[in-house]
């Protein structure tokens, strides 16, 4: 049938391109999706059960939960260097059945330094995962169906996120902290199945890293822990923000050697620095009002961890109500409109949650919540394939490290920015405000920095014919397929 045709050459040499529609690996992608950003949120709640059965202090046990991000959004940029380099079916067979690996260690943890050498490892390959996911799920279809494909990863990663507290919650009462390790498993092992059976073979070769991109690594990892660790202590102790300045120098240089000009080069060439920058505003406004609201609701409003669950569910179920439509939409209509009418709606649902107050019933907040959600589904998928589009064919993971770059920075960063800003507030309800105002602004930024990104694109269309994510056939279109 023609609804299944796509082009039938390719000009990277990975692998030959295949007629059909590979939705399999959409969901693979978003499996992958989701069990990376749940590991980001469950683990959270654990950690007094954590320090109590190992014996540590709670500072110690916290690096259950640093010794994963902090190489995850390290390990980003350099993955997607890596990834552009070798065969993408061997890395994530590999990276999928390391991740669980070291999620089994993690389980069966007798130390708390075996648990930290464990979370360290997964965070390494978690940053690969977070690479792979918009590149799995932009190459399995066609161009035309790129914005459905890629709403897939981009909806149930958020709704690992959100749903980590509950997953971690229920665990933790009826089965014990060993059992939040465990639970991501089955996920793995449904991805690695997948991958297995439906990922093209031949291709280029896995490789080790060569001596220039551990440099690399070492550069941007240091810049990127000494940003996330300033931040996270900057609450208890305002000195600690001084941390964050080497950062500046590090990105400097990194930005000066060979892992470092592709991506700049790759953002020029795509001209979505500043869809990049609307990802990251978007997932700290996101992340901001979820700790800040999650936190009021317990402690100010006297909620039941379970009332204040289902609460909170209300953002999810909006997001994957509207991601499916968000994709179509993206389709039809363009993935830029689209994103940009998600993160609006986003930011006018994070916006209306500002004037919290005790007065407010569950009720008020879920529907505020719902309205968030429904924009975060409209605004992920399409703004991952607009992403995506824009690369070139053969620094498509590089383009997609980037995009996840930023994203994970958003939801690291926004529960410091929102906790610093509720430090200034009068009493405990006016430090809630200031910090959902905050996450409100955020969100908003976003709205701002993809209208930039249209305007700056609208001659650029007119002069190719349509909008990237419409339907339109580009050269990148015809030979992104080809990279799986």
């Amino acid at each position: 049938m023609a609804a299944h045709q796509s082009p039938a050459t390719s000009t990277s040499g990975d692998s030959p391109v295949r007629s059909e529609d590979r939705w399999s690996l959409v969901f693979a992608a978003g499996l992958i999706s989701f069990v990376a950003m749940l590991d980001m949120n469950v683990v959270n709640l654990a950690l007094t059960d954590i320090a109590d059965a190992l014996d540590v202090s709670q500072t110690t046990a916290q690096w259950a939960v640093l010794g994963y991000q902090l190489p995850l959004v390290a390990l980003l940029l350099p993955a997607g260097r890596w990834l552009d380099q070798v065969g993408l079916r061997a890395a994530l067979l590999l990276s999928v059945s390391c991740f669980a690996l070291c999620s089994a260690l993690a389980a069966v943890a007798p130390w708390a330094s075996w648990l930290i050498a464990a979370r360290l490892a997964q965070g390494a390959f978690g940053a690969v995962l977070f690479v792979l996911m918009p590149v799995l799920a932009a190459t399995a279809v066609r161009p035309e169906l790129r914005g459905r494909a890629m709403s897939v990863p981009a909806t149930l990663g958020p709704l690992g996120a959100v749903l980590g507290p509950v997953v971690g919650g229920l665990l933790l009462d009826h089965v014990g902290w060993r059992a939040i390790f465990l639970v991501k498993l089955p996920i793995c092992l449904a991805a690695w199945l997948i991958a297995r059976k439906d990922a093209p073979r031949g291709g280029k070769q896995l490789r080790l890293p060569d001596r220039a991109s551990l440099g690399d690594a070492a550069l941007i990892g240091s810049a990127v822990a000494a940003v996330l660790l300033g931040l996270t202590l900057a609450p208890d102790a305002p000195l600690w923000l001084l941390l964050t300045l080497p950062s500046v120098p590090l990105v400097l240089f990194w930005l000066r050697r060979p892992g470092g000009r592709p991506v700049a080069g790759v953002l020029r060439a795509s001209g979505t620095a500043a869809v990049n920058g609307s990802v990251l505003a978007l997932a700290a406004g996101f992340a901001a009002n979820h700790y800040l609201l999650a936190q009021y609701l317990r402690r100010d409003d006297g909620e039941s961890a379970t009332s204040t669950a289902l609460t909170m569910l209300a953002f999810p179920l909006g997001m994957v109500l509207a991601g499916r439509f968000g994709g179509r939409l993206a389709d039809r209509w363009g993935a830029r409109p689209t994103a940009l009418t998600g993160a609006a709606v986003t930011a006018l649902g994070l916006l209306l949650l500002v004037p919290v107050d005790t007065d407010w019933s569950a009720l008020d907040i879920a529907w505020r919540l719902a309205v968030a959600g429904v924009g975060m589904g409209l605004n992920g998928g399409p703004v991952q394939a607009l992403v995506m589009s824009s690369a070139p064919p053969d620094q498509l993971a590089t383009a997609g490290s980037a995009v996840q770059l930023a994203r994970s920075l958003g939801f690291a960063l926004g529960p410091a920015l929102g906790t610093a800003a509720a430090l200034y507030g009068t009493t405990e309800v006016a430090g809630i405000r200031a910090g959902l105002t905050l996450a409100g602004t955020a969100a908003a930024l976003a709205v701002g920095l993809l209208t930039l990104h249209h305007r700056n694109n609208r001659t650029k269309d007119a002069a190719a014919g349509g909008s990237t994510g419409s339907g339109s056939t580009t050269g990148t279109d015809r030979t992104i397929r080809s990279r799986v």
